[in-house]
C-alpha cells in the first residue's frame, strides 16, 4: 500500500514537469487537486494582506457580548490585530502633502469604524469590508481637511479624474503633457470639466507670498507684485467735498490757501508777496479753513464743531 501511494505521488510530480508519453495521464481527480493547490499557492503569494489575522471567532464572540470591560478589551485586541493592514493602506497615500503619522491616525480611525460596523452574520470576510472603509476614511480626510480653501465635492472629483487620466496618458505620451482633448477622451469627460479639474490641480494648496516666482533670478516673490493701500485715497472724498467751496471763496483767500497748502510757502512769504502782515495772513487762513469745514460738515449732515 505504501509503495502504491509513493508511485502515485512520483507520477504526479513527473506530470507537472514532463507530459507522460503515449497519452498516459494521472487520474483526473489528482490533476484537479494539483491545479487547485498551485492556484492557492499562487494567490497566497500575491495576496496584498497575506498576514491577515484570523479574527472570525473573535468577531462572532464580540456580537454576543454586552457593553462592558470584556467587550471593550476584545474590541481593542481585534483593532490591534488589524492595525498593520490599516498602516499599509495609509502608506499608499504618502507624498500627497500629508504626514505619514497623520495618515496612520486617520487609517486607525477608519479601522475602528470598520470593527464597530462589521456584521459577521452577513458572511463576508472582515478584510473585504475593512479595506474600503479605511480607504474611504483616508480619502475623506484629504477631501475635508487638506484643501486650503473649501472646494465643492464635484470639483474635487473632477480633479481626481483629471489627475488619474494624466498619469495614465503620461506613460504612453513622451516629451509633452497630455492635451485637454486627450484627457477628455481618455477620462470620458467634457473639455470644460477637464479645464475645471486642471485648475483644481493647482488649487490644492495655497502659494506662499514669500515663494520665489518661476523664472525669477533676483529673488522676486509674489508679495513684491502685490499693491499696497494708497494713502491718497483717504483724501479723495474730502477733496471732492471741499472743491466747490474753494471755488466760491474770494480770489485773495483762494490765492492764500493755494500758496500755503499747494505752494508750501510760509505765512511770512505770503504776507510779503501780498503786502500785508503775517498776522493778517494767519487770521485769513484760520477763518477760511473754519468756514470750509463748517460748510462741508453741514452738507454731510454732521456736527460742525
Amino acid at each position: 500500500m505504501g509503495s502504491a501511494i509513493h508511485s502515485i505521488h512520483h507520477g504526479c510530480a513527473l506530470y507537472v514537469h514532463v507530459r507522460a508519453p503515449h497519452g498516459d495521464r494521472p487520474p483526473q481527480s489528482t490533476s484537479r487537486e494539483l491545479r487547485r493547490t498551485m492556484r492557492t499557492q499562487a494567490s497566497a503569494k500575491h495576496h496584498p494582506h497575506d498576514d491577515a489575522p484570523d479574527t472570525a471567532e473573535a468577531f462572532r464572540k464580540l456580537t454576543t457580548l454586552p457593553p462592558g470591560p470584556e467587550r471593550d478589551a476584545l474590541r481593542e485586541r481585534i483593532v490591534e490585530a488589524w492595525l498593520p493592514m490599516a498602516e499599509r493602506l495609509a502608506g499608499r497615500f504618502r507624498s500627497r502633502g500629508e504626514s505619514y503619522e497623520d495618515l496612520r491616525q486617520v487609517a486607525a480611525l477608519g479601522l475602528v469604524k470598520a470593527v464597530d460596523r462589521y456584521d459577521p452574520e452577513r458572511g463576508n470576510a472582515f478584510e473585504s469590508y475593512a479595506v474600503p472603509t479605511v480607504t474611504g476614511e483616508i480619502k475623506r480626510h484629504f477631501r475635508d481637511h487638506m484643501w486650503t480653501l473649501h472646494v465643492p465635492r464635484r470639483v474635487q472629483d473632477l480633479r481626481n479624474r483629471v489627475r488619474f487620466a494624466t498619469q495614465d496618458l503620461s506613460q504612453t505620451i513622451s516629451g509633452r503633457r497630455p492635451t485637454v482633448a486627450e484627457i477628455a477622451a481618455h477620462a470620458n469627460m467634457s473639455e470644460e470639466d477637464v479645464q475645471v479639474g486642471l485648475e483644481a490641480l493647482e488649487s490644492f494648496t495655497a502659494l506662499s507670498l514669500d515663494a520665489e516666482l518661476p523664472g525669477s533670478e533676483d529673488g522676486y516673490s509674489l508679495s513684491d507684485a502685490l499693491g499696497a493701500p494708497d494713502p491718497a485715497l483717504d483724501t479723495v472724498v474730502d477733496r471732492e467735498a471741499v472743491k466747490p467751496r474753494l471755488a466760491a471763496l474770494p480770489e485773495r483767500e483762494r490765492a492764500i490757501l493755494y500758496m500755503r497748502f499747494f505752494g508750501d510757502m510760509t505765512q511770512s512769504r505770503i504776507a510779503e508777496q501780498l503786502g500785508i502782515s503775517q498776522m493778517h495772513v494767519s487770521r485769513l487762513i484760520s477763518r477760511c479753513c473754519d468756514r470750509l469745514r463748517d460748510q462741508v460738515m453741514q452738507d454731510a449732515g454732521g456736527p460742525s464743531d
